[in-house]
């Protein structure tokens, strides 16, 4: 490992979820001399990666870094697979929908379509959640044991007070999803929002991103045709990736459900 740009890469680590930090607190947050910390990070900044804010000695996430992100995000299969179908889903249910992957521990929603309602809304692309607090981060645990060994061998942070952090209970939910191949959130992450996602398979089976729809707090639990929308939207797009099957309640399975 090259040591420069592992520190770089631990810099840029620091700085995401919108933080804005100074030299001295990255410093610290490494252990390392904040005369180093100050070097990489002018480096950064001098490509863009990292930019100082105006007023203050503090750092932020760099406007380059959105260009990275949007070539990482056109390369994507699945999220080129996904888009029609995730438009027909919110069309369907007039329902906000997220495509989400793993990121480092966590997930990043790499497609969003807004609700159809034509009212004002905030996108949502790149943005990242905690996996154990977001529909689509619970299936993504229950089909990936590395993953799922990651996130809870550290404390779960609890965003908000419907927030799961016992690691015991989430295993219990992880059993719950690959029987039914659906995650469910209600208002674990965003107060007064919920969520329902299923999963995505490659042509290996595996699966390697979950689709969701996003409703209000106040109109949960989804009605059966929101999940039987949102279940032929992840079986259409697993379709699409030469899936050869799709996860499906164990009780009920179909051979014929992917055909």
């Amino acid at each position: 490992m090259i040591q420069s740009i592992d520190r770089a890469a631990k810099i840029l680590g620091l700085l995401q979820g919108s933080r804005r930090m100074g030299i001295t607190e990255m410093a610290a947050a490494l252990d390392l001399p904040p005369s180093t910390v100050h070097g990489i990070v002018k480096s950064l900044q001098s490509h863009g990666l990292v930019a100082q804010q105006p007023s203050g000695n503090r750092y932020v996430l760099g406007p380059a870094l959105l260009k990275l992100s949007s070539v990482y995000l056109d390369t994507l299969d699945v999220r080129a697979r996904s888009m029609r179908w995730m438009h027909e889903l919110s069309s369907r249910t007039g329902l906000a929908s997220r495509l989400g992957v793993e990121l480092f521990g966590e997930v990043i929603v790499i497609h969003h379509n807004r609700r159809p309602d034509g009212s004002e809304q905030m996108p949502e692309t790149g943005v990242t959640i905690p996996s154990h607090a977001s529909a689509m981060g619970k299936v993504l645990l229950a089909y990936d044991a590395a993953h799922a060994a990651d996130v809870l061998s550290r404390p779960l942070i609890a965003l908000t007070a419907e927030t799961t952090t016992e690691p015991d209970r989430m295993r219990e939910e992880f059993e719950r999803i690959r029987q039914e191949a659906l995650g469910f959130e209600n208002e674990e992450a965003v107060i007064g929002e919920a969520s329902v996602a299923a999963p995505i398979c490659s042509d290996e089976g595996e699966v390697i991103a979950a689709i969701a729809v996003v409703l209000p707090a106040t109109e949960w639990p989804p009605s059966d045709m929101v999940i039987s929308d949102l279940r032929e939207a992840a079986r259409n797009v697993s379709r699409e990736l030469g899936a050869p099957t799709w996860p499906r309640p164990i009780a009920a399975a179909d051979p014929t459900d992917i055909q």
